[in-house]
């Protein structure tokens, strides 16, 4: 929205509303406000909010600079529209597209979601991993790919720097609000980002970002790309959730290897093990360039037929098939169900855990909504 311009449409003003009491992680809100409209919405509830006042978020987002970006908006990412396919043609448990955005900066997040791609890792990189990042990044930028990440330490922050170093244009996608630099650290880096390209974040201006957050955040990394590169990750790092959102939706999935003795890079190498279909080896900017530029504008639809276990080896479904549906398990008990050792068993929950298809309860783990989706590749897995 210009500067000084008042927003005074109903439908633009409930989606700023909605998006202040519910966020991101409420889909039966998404879905009726697809179906309903926001302000018919935002009709029926209001009454239970009398403190939420949509002009409030306004006024907090324009002292930053920032605008507000709404479905059907010239500006809007329609590449963020599958994130509502994939929710709508699965069993529900995926978290559709933002009601809006908040966008500070001048770059135009339609155009730069039109040859984006993400790089993504671990927060503790080594210098290996800041260095290719770094690389990667600039070559990329210099080509015209604006560099999409999250700003956090390690990779994020190489990456959105080397953008920035060869002038060319990085996003920024937050987990708190637009006008929330995090991690405080990374104020000024931020403040470039926004100067130059664009810092965006779907959740109400002023609101902290909490765990949670994060992970539906890296969503809407892999949406607005044409590809996402992990560039270094441990086996537990958040970067590997948003490679299984851009698996999920289509996206080209890409890693890069790195010292078989780092710890850093091994979820770079399971990836490329446990995923080899549907994962790139990648070691420089030219092999992405390659990748990502045959792949067209972007995945107008993910393969339906695939759910989110079908990807998996056959001894990681298994894992998942000896868990109860609803009920918590222990380590020991998953051992002896599956027969493998328990340390396996550990080892292979930790990826599960970031992937968002098992979750870390005090009596064992559990299946989450989205683990517990049926797998359609079993009997394909087993006769390969």
């Amino acid at each position: 929205m210009p500067a000084g311009v008042v927003e005074t449409d109903p439908e633009r003003l409930a989606r700023i509303a909605l998006t202040r009491v519910f966020g991101p992680e409420h889909q039966r809100v998404a879905v009726e406000v697809g179906r309903r409209g926001a302000a018919r919405v935002w009709a029926e509830v209001r009454s239970a909010h009398p403190g939420v006042d949509p002009l409030r978020d306004l006024d907090a987002a324009s002292r930053v600079g920032a605008r507000l970006v709404c479905p059907q908006d010239p500006e809007w990412p329609i590449e963020l529209d599958a994130l509502d396919r994939l929710r709508d043609e699965g069993d529900g448990s995926a978290i559709g597209a933002p009601l809006c955005l908040w966008v500070r900066g001048p770059g135009d997040l339609r155009e730069l979601a039109s040859r984006a791609v993400a790089l993504v890792g671990c927060r503790a990189a080594t210098s290996y991993g800041l260095h290719l990042a770094g690389e990667i990044a600039f070559t990329m930028a210099e080509q015209g790919w604006a560099i999409v990440s999250g700003a956090a330490f390690g990779i994020d922050a190489a990456a959105h720097r080397g953008a920035l170093a060869a002038a060319g244009p990085t996003v920024a996608v937050l987990a708190g609000g637009v006008d929330v630099p995090y991690p405080a650290a990374h104020v000024e880096l931020l403040a470039e980002i926004g100067r130059t390209g664009a810092v965006v974040s779907e959740v109400s201006p002023g609101t902290p970002p909490f765990r949670r957050r994060f992970l539906t955040r890296n969503r809407v990394i892999a949406a607005l790309c044409r590809g996402t590169v992990l560039v270094e990750a441990g086996l537990r790092s958040g970067a590997l959730n948003t490679v299984a959102h851009a698996r999920r939706l289509g996206r080209q999935v890409m890693a890069v290897p790195g010292p078989v003795t780092s710890a850093m890079s091994a979820g770079c190498h399971r990836l490329l093990r446990d995923f080899r279909e549907q994962t790139v080896l990648v070691t420089g900017a030219e092999d992405i360039s390659e990748e990502i530029a045959a792949v067209g504008r972007f995945a107008a639809r993910p393969p339906t037929a695939v759910g989110p276990r079908d990807e998996l080896s056959a001894m990681v479904r298994d894992l998942l098939d000896a868990m109860p549906s609803r009920a918590a398990v222990g380590v020991s008990v998953l051992s002896q169900r599956t027969g493998l050792r328990p340390e396996e068993v550990l080892a292979m929950l930790g990826p599960l855990t970031v992937e968002g298809l098992v979750e870390s309860v005090p009596n064992g783990y559990r299946l989450t909504p989205l683990g517990r989706a049926p797998s359609n590749a079993r009997s394909r897995s087993r006769r390969s």
